[in-house]
This record gives C-alpha cells, sequence and structure tokens, in this order.
C-alpha cells in the first residue's frame, strides 16, 4: 500500500478547513516477468486509489521506467492520466533487453519505476520502486540463446517414482533422514566444479566397490551438489540398498547411496541434465529436488 501524504494538517479555529485530501491512499502492485529463453523481460506496475475526497480526486498519476546494470530499456510506458475514479487500475508497462550477450557473459539488472502524482497548485509528489529480480545470461552449457531467469528462486528438479521407482524411493529416505534439498528453506546448490563433482561421487560411491548385477550405485545429495559428501559428514544408507558395510544414519550433514537399477540411474542423468539447461542453473544456483508420480 502507498501512502502520500494523504490528509492536510488541521486548520486552527477561525480559518477554512481543508476541501479535501491532496493526494488520497493509494494501492500499489509491481510485479516483473520473463521466460529462460528470451533476453527481455518485463517490470510492470498498477496504482489504484481506494480512499479521497475533494481535491484528491483531481490528481494524475504518470510513470517512467529506468534501469541500472547490463540492460537497455525497450520500452517505458505508463503516460499522465487521471486518478478518479476511486478503485480504478492504472497501468504502467515496461521492458528491459540484457546487454549480456557476448559468449560466456553474465549480468544482472535493476529495473526502477517512478510516479509521479500531480494535483493542481500542491505540486508533484514522486516514488520510486525498484526490483532487482532478473539474471541473463549466455553462459549456460546446451543452451544456443540468450535467456533471463530469477536466479534466487530454487526451481524443483522433479523425478517420477513411477519411471524410476528404485531411484524415487532412495531420494525419499535420504530427505527423511535428514539432508537437504527437499524445501525452500533447505535446498541444494548447483555446482559445476568437476573435481568437486568427482570427489562427491567417489566419496558416496567408491569405485572399489561391489555392485549388484544390472545395479548402479546412487548417492544423494546429487553428485552435482556443493552439498555432497565432499563438504563433509558420514556416509550413510537404508535397508535394501544393497551397503551391507555401511549403516543407517540420520542427520543434516553427508550423504546417502544405494544400490539402484542402471535404468533408474540413466534417466536420473538424463532429467538432470536437461532440468540445468532449461532453468539455466549455473554455478551457486539453488534447487530443490521432489518426487512425483
Amino acid at each position: 500500500m502507498l501512502d502520500l501524504r494523504d490528509v492536510l494538517p488541521d486548520f486552527p479555529r477561525g480559518q477554512r478547513p481543508p476541501t479535501g485530501d491532496r493526494l488520497g491512499r493509494y494501492e500499489l502492485i509491481n510485479y516483473s516477468y520473463g521466460d529462460s529463453g528470451m533476453p527481455r523481460w518485463g517490470y510492470q506496475i498498477e496504482v489504484s486509489a481506494y480512499r479521497g475526497w475533494g481535491d484528491a480526486l483531481k490528481a494524475s498519476i504518470s510513470g517512467k521506467a529506468t534501469k541500472d546494470g547490463a540492460c537497455k530499456v525497450h520500452k517505458s510506458a505508463f503516460p499522465s492520466r487521471k486518478l478518479a475514479p476511486l478503485s480504478s487500475w492504472k497501468l504502467g508497462e515496461s521492458f528491459f533487453d540484457t546487454t549480456a550477450t557476448r559468449s560466456g557473459a553474465i549480468g544482472r539488472c535493476a529495473t526502477t519505476w517512478t510516479l509521479s502524482v500531480t494535483n493542481g497548485t500542491y505540486g508533484t509528489s514522486k516514488s520510486s520502486f525498484k526490483l532487482n529480480e532478473f539474471r541473463c545470461d549466455n553462459a549456460t552449457a546446451g543452451r544456443a540463446t540468450v535467456g533471463c531467469v530469477v536466479p534466487w528462486y530454487a526451481s524443483p528438479l522433479i523425478y517420477s517414482k513411477s519411471r524410476a521407482p528404485q531411484l524415487a524411493s532412495h531420494i525419499t529416505r535420504a530427505q527423511r533422514s535428514g539432508l537437504p534439498g527437499a524445501t525452500f528453506k533447505s535446498p541444494l546448490t548447483r555446482t559445476t566444479n568437476a573435481a568437486t563433482m568427482k570427489r562427491n561421487r567417489d566419496l558416496a560411491c567408491p569405485r572399489d566397490e561391489s555392485r549388484p548385477q544390472g545395479k548402479s550405485c546412487d548417492e544423494y545429495p546429487v553428485a552435482t551438489s556443493k552439498e555432497g559428501l565432499s563438504a563433509g559428514g558420514q556416509r550413510r544408507t537404508f535397508p535394501g540398498c544393497s551397503i551391507p558395510t555401511v549403516p543407517s544414519r540420520t542427520g543434516a550433514k553427508g550423504a546417502s547411496a544405494c544400490m539402484i537399477s542402471v535404468s533408474d540411474q540413466n534417466y536420473q542423468g538424463g532429467m538432470n541434465s536437461s532440468f540445468y539447461k532449461a532453468e539455466r542453473m549455473l554455478d551457486g544456483d539453488p534447487y530443490r529436488v521432489l518426487i512425483g508420480d
């Protein structure tokens, strides 16, 4: 809610009382939106006066969008219009293009709407509203085009229980034992460091450990996360995982291992690669691991 000096001060006895609010009271909504396959995103703002009388109903509002960072303004449109009638929404729309387009480039951009409320002899009141949500890049492996994402959002990597039941069972038990990745409060963190990924795999699934026929060793948290066993903790497993020398444990540190079918393991590898590419997951980005139908 936007509150802009809504009421004129009280007048002493013998002077004329006020004839209305100067600017009234307002509700404001601002939001941005984009697509991981496009170098352009939008930033909209909507304003509605919900209280005011007298002079307040004569006010007009306009806006201008500006940028700061690796981008340029493609369009900014919020022409001056009357705030009246009450409870009617006035829309401003802007679009921005990233300038992080060269190969390997990564850029952030902050976008700002500055609103001006003008009311005759009362002058003009200005307020600014800023969003800094989008990161754009031409650095995502497997993506031939530039795109933009909200990097702080932990997107869900969803494995199908019907397609890979053994994988789903292992991850479910691993998360229930306390390992992270299921929630926004405890997501996994992408790593693209080859040495970290190799160490995660070697510690959770030693190469000299025997595998039953048709089985492959699966580790959780996934090796492509910074929360793998290279980050500390102990190895754990569960009944039916065919690793009899490793105990079951609980806690947020460490990693679990389980022998699952090769087909489930191959499915997981394909899902991981597709997810990282589709979501433009770069090193350090958070994500969740969920089990679907």
